[in-house]
């Protein structure tokens, strides 16, 4: 099913529906660990089913209902259910820290929260400190509910300009804000996905992103409804056991981030005669050139890169899907939106020139929740989303990212983008990631922390990496401070959490 003039008149509702009379017998979601299959129509009956408990257990029409799920079938059927019921649906990570959880439960004000068994003594830990009644209901594949006959839902279904899913961002450089997108967004997105990538029922994708972020909600999840595909859906993310789940389900393409991507080269070459995997989109952050060309001639597999934010419910760039087409560092063209590169004062710059890359388009989000400040912060006049990216546009429209705009380091009243540092440091053979931050100087006002992760088996000290640093960076861009730890701190995104860094750049650099 191609993206057509349909896209911006959508709702979630309309794409299972579609689904279910297009391809009623075609699987959509396959469980990797127990090989149980969903198909359209018993994904229709699940939506009916959860909407049959919503009513029963008293939500209002409309309603924030809260979502703390690990990946699994489950977790697919729950949130596409309070979707195709017209209510808002609230992803939470079932390993968020306890304080973040309940700011999300509070300021989302989430009605009811649909938990797993295993995440139900947190929820109510963070729920006991909220100031309204919120009820918890325990979703398994043992639930009742499951197997209910002829489940209705609300009559009215949702209306595409209706508020459909209240995400909150990953918080890595300040606390999390929640994205509200309307029905319309997210249809809109997964048909552009499925026409961008030639997308068609015979494909199927490894849903191995957590569906709590963007990302997975809507590339993974949400595409497939749109071209009749399916998805493979492991319970998390193992570089060692990956090409098996690929290869074993046949997998036609793969979604990513540039962390596992790294993994995976560092990894073993899985057996190419099982693999039918067309191409490998990547997303969520930019990927190093290296790493692209790296992975590309261990596995003989393309990648698309791309770029979106939670703000745009997902991808806005794209690489085109000919391979010859593709520009190595570029997160492409726009998709199915505007975009432009603007100085300070909002005015076009010329190519080749870095500015903040700016969207207008469908896809873009209503605003951020209870927060009208900060909305009308994020647009410009004409409704121009500000990104945050600082980057470039070539001659024949592909942008590059070159930074973020709140991560900018400000050394001497010099810019440095940390991207710049972290891309050199893993150039070293020693480092499998790296990431830098700034750090309070009592010369420059700001210098440079370097946090590493060495690979296994190797060794490097710090003046070592900082002379190889200097030799590529010059002795003013090299990191002051190197430190190694096991991990970098990500969120579900796999962005690096730079606020994480620079409250341990606070503690080992202490301010003079």
């Amino acid at each position: 099913m191609a993206d057509d003039d349909r896209g911006p008149e959508s709702s979630v509702r309309m794409l299972i529906d579609e689904r279910a009379r297009g391809w009623p017998d075609r699987a959509y979601v396959v469980d990797d660990g127990r090989t149980i299959t969903i198909d359209s129509l018993s994904l229709l009956a699940a939506c009916r089913a959860v909407g049959a408990l919503l009513v029963e257990r008293g939500a209002a029409p409309g309603a924030h209902i809260a979502v703390v799920l690990p990946n699994s079938l489950v977790a697919v059927k729950t949130l596409l259910g309070v979707l195709y019921g017209g209510w808002v649906v609230c992803p939470i990570d079932p390993h968020a820290p306890l304080q973040r959880m309940r700011h999300v439960l509070e300021h989302s004000d989430a009605a009811l929260v649909i938990v797993s068994s295993e995440s139900e003594p947190t929820v109510r830990q963070a729920t006991s400190g909220i100031g309204r009644p919120i009820t918890v209901v325990i979703c398994d594949d043992r639930s009742p509910w499951w197997k209910k006959e002829g489940a209705s839902v609300p009559a009215i279904a949702p209306r595409p300009a209706d508020p459909a899913l209240l995400m909150y961002t990953s918080g890595t450089t300040s606390n999390p804000k929640g994205v509200l997108l309307s029905h319309a967004s997210l249809a809109y997105n997964a048909r552009r996905i499925s026409q961008e990538h030639a997308l068609g029922p015979d494909d199927r994708v490894a849903a191995v992103l957590p569906l709590w972020h963007i990302n997975g909600f809507v590339v993974t999840m949400l595409s497939p409804l749109a071209h009749g595909g399916s998805l493979v859906m492991p319970s998390r993310f193992s570089s060692s056991g990956f090409w098996s789940t690929v290869g074993r389900h046949g997998c036609t393409w793969i979604n990513l981030v540039p962390t596992m991507i790294a993994y995976l080269v560092d990894g073993p070459v899985p057996a190419t005669e099982t693999l039918r995997v067309r191409f490998c989109r990547s997303a969520s952050s930019p990927l190093s050139p290296e790493q692209h060309v790296a992975f590309e001639r261990k596995f003989g597999i393309g990648i698309i890169e791309t770029m979106g934010l939670t703000e745009t419910a997902a991808p806005v760039f794209s690489n085109p899907f000919a391979k010859e087409a593709r520009k190595l560092g570029s997160i492409g063209r726009a998709s199915g939106v505007e975009a432009r590169v603007v100085d300070p004062a909002g005015r076009d710059v010329p190519n080749g020139t870095q500015g903040e890359i700016v969207v207008r388009g469908p896809s873009v989000m209503l605003g951020y929740y209870k927060d009208s400040r900060a909305t009308a912060d994020a647009f410009l006049a004409g409704r121009w989303l500000r990104t945050g990216d600082l980057g470039c546009r070539d001659e024949d429209g592909f942008f590059v990212v070159t930074g973020r705009l709140k991560e900018i380091l400000i050394k001497g009243g010099e810019n440095i983008a940390p991207r710049e540092i972290d891309e050199v440091a893993r150039r070293h053979p020693a480092v499998l990631d790296a990431a830098a931050v700034g750090i309070p100087d009592a010369h420059y006002g700001q210098d440079i922390l370097l946090c590493v992760v060495l690979r296994p088996d190797y060794r490097c000290d710090e003046s070592s990496l900082r002379a190889f640093c200097a030799a590529e960076l010059g002795r003013f861009k090299t990191p002051r401070v190197i430190h190694f730890l096991k991990e970098l701190p990500r969120g579900p995104s796999g962005k690096v959490q730079r606020w994480r860094l620079a409250g341990i750049g606070a503690e080992i650099c202490p301010r003079d």
